[in-house]
Formats: structure tokens, sequence, C-alpha cells
């Protein structure tokens, strides 16, 4: 299998596993045990937490585990919402933010939230003008993603973070993409969101970063993990993973984009070059991982299926929408053509792929387009 789907999920570091195993095996105390066993997961919860806000650039009293970026999405917005006091107020989101965040704002608007949806300009970008545009006097809170799942267009976030700060917006940026690949705007917004398993960390864990002073209620509630603020088990494991995982990616992080761009230049350069009607979408300065690429004629679910065939694993879009018939929220924000939105297709490059692997996803790709176009 030739895996070009990294955006959606990444292979475990075997680094990042060994770290992990003792607190699978024999270091299996609960963390919230007053025993020797808990006192051992405990100590490496908080040598994991030290770990991670070392990386972030922030105190460890601001770093908060969660299940994952979705949690983290859903905690900002609805916990500012809750902390807010009341049924009524303005949120500003924009129109390309994952599910968890649109979907969560649209939780709210049942509550009397009014929410506006910012749209990008053509190229994908979510740009400072348009975010002041869209706040007003009411605005609690607002939400643009570090760099965008699907195009992996990056978004002018320090910009439009002083500009919510001189408002005095609540700042939520989903760095899901980025971690562990860009420098995150830490100090730029008022809380931030990561999820281990885009880094080649642990599935189901992530972290979000709450800037101390930030007016903000828990989402779950329960024990006293999380100082309160997310009640449930410490998983502790995750936590020594993610803290790992996200040490060896920042550590590694250039000579990886290097790597990792190449071969994604040399494939797109060949794809627009020798299938006709391919084109590239989103548009500035993007991820070294992302190609987000429609081939005219096609739909993008039967090239994901014949790729899929011949051993290429691809996406059409986010990979917690996946079964959606509608075309991508993202490309139809871009002002594309529903035509061009369902014939575009996913392709994610990691730190584990070669040259020889793109060379035979093209032949495979190449195959699949003139298949589906005779076909017609």
């Amino acid at each position: 299998m030739i895996y070009l789907d990294y955006a959606a999920t990444t292979p475990l570091d075997k680094d990042v596993l060994e770290a992990m195993l003792p607190f699978m095996k024999e270091n299996f105390g609960n963390p919230s045990s007053q025993h020797a066993h808990g006192r051992l997961s405990a100590n490496a919860v908080v040598a994991a937490r030290d770990k991670i806000a070392r990386i972030f650039g922030c105190k460890p009293d601001e770093i908060f585990f969660t299940s994952g970026g979705t949690e983290a999405g859903n905690w900002a917005l609805k916990g500012v919402c809750a902390a807010e006091g009341k049924s009524r107020g303005h949120i500003a989101v924009s129109a390309i933010e994952h599910p968890a965040v649109l979907e969560s704002a649209k939780d709210m608007q049942k509550f009397g939230y009014e929410v506006t949806f910012i749209q990008p300009d053509k190229n994908g970008i979510i740009t400072p003008q348009a975010v002041q545009k869209a706040v007003r006097g009411d605005t609690v809170f607002c939400a643009v993603m570090h760099a965008n799942n699907e195009t992996g267009v990056i978004q002018p976030v320090e910009e439009i973070g002083a500009l919510l700060k001189e408002r005095g917006v609540f700042y939520y940026c989903d760095c899901v993409q980025t971690a562990g690949v860009l420098s995150l705007p830490v100090g730029h917004c008022s809380a931030l969101g990561i999820s281990a398993h885009k880094f080649y960390g642990p599935v189901g864990f992530g972290v979000l970063y709450i800037e101390n002073g930030a007016k903000i209620s828990r989402l779950i509630s329960g024990g006293m993990q999380e100082r309160g603020l997310r009640g449930g088990t410490s998983n502790t494991a995750a936590a020594v993973g993610c803290a790992a995982a996200l040490e060896i990616a920042v550590n590694s992080a250039q000579a990886n984009r290097a790597k990792v761009c190449a071969l994604r230049d040399a494939f797109v350069s060949r794809v627009i070059a020798e299938i006709e009607g391919a084109h590239l979408n989103g548009g500035g300065e993007k991820l070294p991982s992302h190609a987000n690429i429609s081939f005219d004629g096609c739909d993008g679910e039967n090239i994901l299926f014949l790729l899929d065939m011949q051993g290429v694993a691809v996406s059409t879009g986010s990979a917690c929408s996946a079964g959606a018939v509608t075309p991508s929220h993202v490309l139809l924000s871009m002002g594309l053509g529903e035509s061009r939105a369902k014939s575009a297709v996913r392709f994610t490059f990691g730190k584990y792929n070669t040259a020889e692997e793109a060379d035979k996803a093209f032949a495979a790709l190449k195959y699949a387009v003139e298949k589906i176009r005779s076909a017609k």
C-alpha cells in the first residue's frame, strides 16, 4: 500500500511506541490514585505536560489534555459561550474550518447565538480584512485555523490574532495540521488545539492550549483532572506518546519539510504537466505535504476508488467528513464550481514516503483518470 493520506492520520513512530509501552504494561496505575503505582503515572503525566509546554513556549498550567482536535474545538467554542453566561451573542468562524468548529457553531445557534461564516478569497485565504468586517461589538468568539486540512493553505493567523486581541475577542486557532511542522502561534491566540495522531503520535489524544486569564468554562464535568476543567481518567501512555511525538517532530521539522515538499512538488509538477484538465486548488503559502487537485470530467470518489484498487490511499477531503455526498465546503467557499469541487482529490505526503512511491502513485492516478474519462 502506498499511503498518501497523511493529513487524515499518520503511523505511530516506533520511538513513540517505545516511550508509551511501559505505561501500557507494567506502569499502568491510575494517575489519580494515591499509591505508588498512581504516583508513577501522575509523574509521567506531569512530565509530558511540562515537555509540551516547553515546546509550545507557554506555562504548564496553560496545557490541557483532550481526546483530540475535535474535542479541543468543541471545548473552546462551547466553553467560551458557556462562560459568557447568556443565551445571546455573536460568533465568527471561517467557512473553511474543520467540521468540529463549524458544527459547534451551528449548535450554538440553537441557543440564540448568531453566527457569521467568514468567506475566504479565491486562493482559500481568510484575510484580516474579512475578519475585521465580520467581528461585531457583541462577538465573543472567533475561529480561523492555522492551515486548512484540505488545501494546506496557511492562514495569516498572527495578523488575525492581533486584530482580535485589540477587539477583546477570544480567538481559537485550530493547529491540527501544523503541529510539528510550523511554529505554533502561541501568544497570538486565546487557545489552540492539536491532535497527536497528525504528527506520528497516538490516536485519540490531543492538547488544548488556553491562555491564562481567558474566560472559558469546562466541557466535561467529572473529577478534578485537568485542574477541574476536563473530567475523566488521564491517559498516561497517550500523554507520554504525544509529548514524545511532538518533540521528535519539532526536532526533525526542517529536514522533514524539505523531503516532503520535494516529493509533493515533483508529484504535482508531473500531474499538471502530463494529465490534461488537472487543476491545483488553493494558492499562496501552503504546508509542504498537501496537494488538492481537481480533474475535469471525473468524480473524486471514483478516482479514490480506482487508486485504492491499485494500492494507493488518498482522500477527497476531511477524514471526519468521509461518506458525505456533498462537495467540499472548503472548495465551494473559495468560489469553485460544484463540478470542480466534486472532482477534487487530496494527496498528502509524509516522512515515510519515497520518490519511488510517488512515481507509482502518479502512474496509478493517470490510469484512473484515463479510465474514468474513457468510460464517459
